[in-house]
C-alpha cells in the first residue's frame, strides 16, 4: 500500500480576496488560468454551492481531454471551498485515474481545500489537495498546480491583465 499525503501550496497574490475568489467561482475566469502550462480548458460547469457539482474538461498540448468532476462540500464565500476530486468521463461519471494513465494506487476520489486570508489587500492563496500518494503522481500534480497557480497570478494581479470588477 502507498503512503498518501497532503500535497500544499501557498501563494500570496498581490490582488484582494474577492478577485481571487471569483477566479476560483466564475467558468470565465478559471478557463483562462485552470490546468498545467499548455493545457486549455475546453468545458467549464460550476456549480458552488454545499452539494453543488463541478464538471471540467483540460485539453493537453497532446490532445487529448481530461475531465474531472466533484462536489462542493463546503462553500464559504471569499474563505474557503472544500470539494471532491475526482477524473471523469464527459458525463461527469467517475472513471479510474488510470483511464488518464495515472497510478493504479491514486484513489479515486481525492479532497480539495481552497482557503483565501487577506493580508494588506494581498491574498495568502492555500491549495491542500489531499490523499495523493507519494511518488511520480505526487510530483506530476505539484508540478501541475505550480504552474496554474503562476497562470492564476498572471490573470488577477494588477500590473498585468485584471479580472473585470
Amino acid at each position: 500500500m502507498s503512503v498518501q499525503a497532503d500535497l500544499v501550496i501557498t501563494r500570496r497574490l498581490d490582488a484582494p480576496r474577492e478577485r481571487v475568489w471569483q477566479a476560483w467561482t466564475g467558468c470565465e475566469h478559471l478557463r483562462r488560468w485552470w490546468g498545467p502550462s499548455g493545457h486549455s480548458v475546453t468545458s467549464c460547469h460550476l456549480d458552488v454551492r454545499v452539494g453543488g457539482r463541478f464538471l471540467l474538461c483540460m485539453h493537453s498540448p497532446e490532445g487529448k481531454d481530461i475531465w474531472s468532476t466533484g462536489v462542493y462540500r463546503e462553500v464559504e464565500p471569499g474563505v474557503r471551498l472544500v470539494a471532491t476530486d475526482s477524473f471523469a468521463d464527459e458525463q461527469g461519471n467517475v472513471v479510474p485515474p488510470t483511464q488518464y494513465g495515472f497510478a493504479p494506487d491514486l484513489p479515486e476520489e481525492l479532497l480539495l481545500i481552497v482557503t483565501l486570508e487577506e493580508q494588506d489587500g494581498a491574498t495568502d492563496l492555500t491549495v491542500r489537495h489531499r490523499g495523493i500518494p507519494l511518488g511520480e503522481d505526487y510530483g506530476s500534480t505539484r508540478i501541475g498546480w505550480s504552474q496554474s497557480l503562476r497562470k492564476l497570478a498572471t490573470l488577477i494581479e494588477p500590473a498585468r491583465v485584471s479580472l473585470a470588477r
